[in-house]
């Protein structure tokens, strides 16, 4: 009777630790979604910030050129 004893209370704590385990990889994976939202933010802001420095550079460049050829 004592060993069915220990057997159920070791279930009992390997599917208390199971149930811990999936919780907190639940809570991970929307910690993983969150950043992955993050991270697609920032690529999005750099990709802007090159194209508006490319823009920029272009913009001066063109100027230069423009001002040399009318002097």
């Amino acid at each position: 009777m004592q060993a069915a004893d220990t057997s159920d209370s070791f279930q009992k704590a390997v599917l208390e630790r199971l149930d811990t385990l999936k919780a907190e990889v639940d809570r991970l994976k929307q910690e993983l979604s969150q950043t992955n939202v993050r991270v697609d933010a920032c690529q999005k802001a750099s990709n802007q910030v090159v194209i508006l420095a490319f823009g920029l550079i272009a913009t001066a460049m063109l100027t230069i050129m423009v001002s040399t050829v009318f002097r």
